[in-house]
């Protein structure tokens, strides 16, 4: 009995001397792929890869553990919150994206799109007919903060169009989706710049769409995933997962357009009941959020995890052009598209 004891112990120590010394590495990379990931997204339909992805349960699946998943009322706040280091991933709009590598030096690497598009103008049929009308006196227009996606496209559509700026400027008024919907609803708002869904949803109470991106900046990249770039030098092949997880949700919610607009309506209510975030009015807003209306504003959006190099460099030089940064980046310098080939 004991030469079998001592038989046995041998063979276990040969195996695991063999696995060191040969798979060493590869333990060790599934040693990283186990730890924990802390994700943020925003609380649109932006991030419909993400929301599916974890309804789904895609993360899950592919070894990923998210011990940090929250939602943010705005691409720049989301931003923000990326300086924190327990959160290394965020799907976020393209904009904030650059500010934060740009103007507070957030190691980031985007690696791949979420979609194209997203933003919306919506008017009061009564007061406002065509973009010349927000130059009237007298017109309360709602738009995101300055830095954020919707301001950009907001001052693209005055060179667009040719309109009066300093006439727009006049009538503007700073406050965060949410706000700007509870706004034109008790009529303080006549019009709304803002992201999906909430532009359709302000049609649900007799507002019309007006002006819709792909009007306005036709290919505009909306929004991306980004990472932490230590993420990508440590853990590659948990960028990769992701990635393809992403990829993975986005190829069903073009297959199941329907089940993706129900995961989406009720993953946005169960969030604007709970969101860190303790100032939004997201359940109040979304109160009257059908799968309908959902499904209306996700076909606004394109959803792809393709990305146009081009594009996003466009989007650069017209946010140097606004002062929104100081210094031209490379477009190349920012991205990192080798995990979604």
């Amino acid at each position: 009995m004991k030469g079998i004891i001592r038989m046995a112990r041998r063979a276990i120590g040969f195996i695991v001397c063999f696995l060191l010394a040969f798979g060493g590495s590869g333990l060790a990379e599934v040693q990283r792929e186990s730890e924990s990931l802390g994700v943020a997204v925003e609380y649109t339909n932006h991030a419909a890869g993400a929301y599916i992805a974890r309804s789904r349960g895609y993360f899950k699946k592919a070894g990923l553990n998210l011990s940090v998943y929250e939602s943010y009322e705005t691409g720049t706040a989301l931003a923000a919150a990326l300086i924190r280091g327990d959160i290394q991933v965020a799907f976020i709009c393209l904009v904030p994206a650059i500010n934060a590598i740009a103007n507070a030096g957030v190691p980031l690497k985007i690696v791949a799109g979420t979609h194209k598009y997203g933003y919306g103008l919506v008017v009061n049929p009564d007061k406002i007919r065509t973009v010349a009308d927000l130059e009237n006196k007298g017109i309360q227009l709602g738009c995101v903060r300055e830095g954020s996606s919707v301001d950009l496209i907001l001052n693209r559509m005055i060179d667009r169009f040719g309109m009066n700026r300093r006439a727009v400027f006049r009538n503007l008024r700073r406050m965060n989706p949410q706000k700007q919907l509870l706004s034109a609803r008790t009529g303080r708002l006549d019009a709304v710049f803002v992201p999906e869904h909430w532009a359709s949803l302000a049609e649900a109470f007799g507002f019309k769409m007006l002006m819709t991106t792909q009007e306005i900046w036709p290919g505009f990249q909306g929004s991306v995933m980004v990472v932490k770039s230590d993420l990508i030098t440590n853990r590659p092949q948990t960028v990769r997962k992701l990635v393809a997880v992403l990829r993975e949700a986005t190829n069903w919610a073009h297959a199941n357009p329907v089940e993706a607009s129900k995961i989406l309506a009720g993953d946005l209510l169960q969030v604007g009941n709970s969101v860190t975030a303790g100032h939004m009015i997201g359940a109040h807003a979304m109160l009257s959020m059908s799968v309908d209306i959902m499904a209306r504003s996700m076909d606004r959006l394109e959803y792809t995890t393709d990305i146009d190099p081009d594009g996003v460099q466009e989007t650069i030089d017209y946010m140097v052009s606004q002062n929104y940064i100081k210094k031209r980046l490379k477009a190349e310098s920012i991205l990192d598209l080798r995990f979604n080939q």
